[in-house]
Parts: C-alpha cells; structure tokens; sequence
C-alpha cells in the first residue's frame, strides 16, 4: 500500500520527529484528569481552538498523505501541495501537536509543542540535505520555485 521507507540515515530524525506528538498525546490528558498545568485561558475557547486546528493539521497530512501515495515513484514531487510549502508533513506534524496540546487543555502538552519547533526545523534541514544529494540540481531549482518549507511566506 504505502512503498516509501525512509533512507535509514532519515530513520532517527522520523523517530525523533514523532516523539514530541506521542508525548503530547500520552500527557496531554493528565492535565484533565489531575486538573494540573492547565492553559490559564477560558477552558471553552481553548478546547474549540483545539479541535479546529486539530482538524486543520489533520486535513493537511491527509492531503500530503493521498497525494504522496498517488504520485511518489521514486522522483521529485513538486506538483499538489508541494508546490506551496516543501515539507507538508511536518507542518501537519505540528499543527495536529498545537491542536491537543490546546484540546487537551494542558499548558505542558502546548510546551512540548513548542519544544517540537526546533526538532522539525532540525529534521528538515536534515532531510533537505539529503534530497539535495539524491537529486541534486531539480531540487536546488524546486528549492528556488517553492521557498517556503512549512509555512508559506513565514518559514
């Protein structure tokens, strides 16, 4: 069904990068339970903001996830949503995270989310290496034509 694996030099950074959003989903629901670290904001609002983003980043990796699918072969993907932003799935990666932290309600889970930032950006100046050397010159022009990495004229 899904053929892509990533290069084993991209397998820690993957493992890394999921880390932060399995904490944020292992944590995140203590704040309800033990009514610790909660976000000092209306509980209501807080949670509705939550479930949006929440579906927002959902929507995204879902668009990422199908469109990958359906046209990754083993060359360069620039077409879909790769030609607004160049690492679609870690921007989904980080709006779902943001989502629960503030669905669940838990100042800690919204910490980790943040915490998560620098993770991505390390991961995808790791893997941006890596597809720099696979291949070469058509991803240095994609790089040009697409500057954004994850979020359109912010990063």
């Amino acid at each position: 069904m899904f053929h892509y694996r990533p290069p084993k030099e991209l397998r820690a950074l993957f493992i890394l990068h999921y880390a932060p959003l399995l904490l944020i989903i292992l944590i995140g629901p203590l704040t309800a339970f033990y009514r610790i670290w909660e976000i000092p904001l209306p509980k209501l609002v807080t949670i509705l903001l939550g479930v949006t983003i929440f579906f927002l980043g959902t929507f995204v990796y879902f668009k990422w996830e199908i469109f990958w699918h359906r046209t990754y072969k083993g060359q360069l993907v620039t077409g879909g949503i790769f030609r607004y932003i160049r690492h679609p799935h870690y921007t989904s990666v980080l709006i779902v995270g943001f989502g629960l932290a503030l669905f669940f309600y838990s100042l800690f889970a919204l910490v980790i989310a943040v915490i998560a930032i620098p993770i991505m950006i390390w991961s995808i100046l790791d893997e941006e290496q890596h597809l720099t050397r696979r291949y070469g010159d058509d991803y240095r022009e994609y790089m040009k034509t697409v500057p954004w990495r994850i979020i359109p004229r912010i990063f």
